[in-house]
């Protein structure tokens, strides 16, 4: 299945399931999937000591994304930790399009399989329909070589829809092929 047929896929399979599912009326009632948002924080004291942790943390989140990450910046001076304002801390990619269904396939098929004692993921909402998913260990995606990383560093990812309640998000997140705990 390639990516067209993914978003096509929510169009003739899953907004059918949904509306029969929760009694909508019209298809602009169905929740949809706006972004997915990726984002690995590397700590105040580990980017403040190695600078090049936070470029190679840059270059490996663009590999997995397949776009290019910026990095976040502290927003304040924290004395205790000798984090100056405007200090790169982490880094983040938003998807959206074309390249959120190719992550979201990606992950579904290949990465989340790949994790050891894989038995699903929580199905905890925020309380507005979205879902993050905290990932241990970068290694999951095969576009990581094992062999150059420096530091094993997790991630959050961050599934955003447009579903008012939770069972809503759950339920279009369950018919995307997230793999939730039963």
């Amino acid at each position: 299945m390639n990516t067209a047929s993914l978003k096509q896929d929510y169009k003739e399979r899953i907004v059918p399931i949904l509306m029969k599912e929760f009694d909508y009326t019209s298809v602009m009632q169905c929740p949809k999937l706006e972004k997915i948002v990726l984002n690995q924080g590397l700590g105040f004291t580990a980017a403040d000591k190695n600078v090049k942790l936070i470029e190679t943390a840059q270059n490996e989140m663009s590999a997995i994304a397949g776009q290019k990450a910026v990095q976040t910046l502290s927003k304040k001076d924290i004395s205790n930790f000798k984090v100056r304002k405007k200090m790169p801390i982490g880094v983040r990619v938003t998807l959206r399009g074309v390249r959120m269904y190719e992550f979201l396939e990606r992950l579904v098929r290949v990465a989340l399989p790949r994790i050891r004692d894989f038995r699903g993921i929580n199905s905890k909402l925020d309380g507005k329909g979205n879902y993050t998913l905290g990932i241990q260990e970068q290694i999951i995606f095969p576009e990581i070589n094992i062999d150059t990383i420096s530091k094993i560093v997790g991630m959050n990812i961050t599934f955003v829809t447009s579903a008012k309640t939770d069972k809503e998000g759950y339920a279009l997140l369950r018919e995307f092929g997230l793999p939730f705990k039963k």
